[in-house]
């Protein structure tokens, strides 16, 4: 199965950056751009790509005890950016940043240890992504209303292990469905 570890921000900050995506989608040649939509929204903190079924007990024992050892921490959307000359389009984050990088690296050692295979390590960027081009695309309009985006803080208080389905169907602009397999409180809360 293809999973994933994240934080999923709650549904009234998801709300609010819908209000600010819809804005988004005004802009001139936002047509062109694959658009996230709100079910699908979330900060991943470690992908993991296709796991074998045997390997998700010890990895969710694994992300348990990483959840129980990270304390709650606050976050809020903030800003925005690009990635590959504008292939992706991301919302930031603002808040406890250093908690949430902290989370990330304890998500992708857990697999590690569980035997998934992570690849290069990488230093986490917290984003959240909005739209996605095949093509390189002018970002710059698009980032210079994020900029001024900024949703209510709230605080984190669990981690996700999230299966994502890819989609099947071939009807153009069909998401991803995600489920989330596994939900643990921060700080061993709750």
């Amino acid at each position: 199965m293809r999973l994933f570890a994240a934080v999923l921000p709650p549904e009234d900050v998801t709300r609010e950056l819908a209000t600010e995506v819809a804005e988004l989608r005004k802009l001139p040649g936002a047509e062109g751009l694959r658009w996230t939509g709100r079910p699908g929204w979330h900060f991943t903190l470690a992908f993991y790509g296709e796991v074998d079924e045997d390997v998700v007990g010890d990895l969710s024992a694994r992300l348990e005890r990483a959840a129980r050892r990270t304390a709650p921490f606050p976050l809020a959307l903030r800003g925005g950016g690009q990635f590959g000359h504008g292939r992706a389009l991301w919302a930031g984050a603002e808040g406890d940043l250093a908690a949430l990088r902290l989370l990330a690296d304890r998500s992708e050692a857990a697999a590690r240890k569980a035997g998934v295979a992570m690849g290069e390590h990488r230093r986490y960027k917290a984003h959240l992504t909005v739209a996605r081009s095949r093509v390189a695309v002018d970002a710059r309009p698009y980032v210079a209303v994020l900029d001024e985006f900024g949703s209510r803080t709230w605080t984190v208080g669990e981690l996700v292990l999230v299966r994502s389905h890819l989609p099947v169907s071939g009807v153009a602009g069909e998401q991803p469905r995600y489920e989330a397999v596994g939900r643990w409180a921060l700080g061993g809360a709750g």
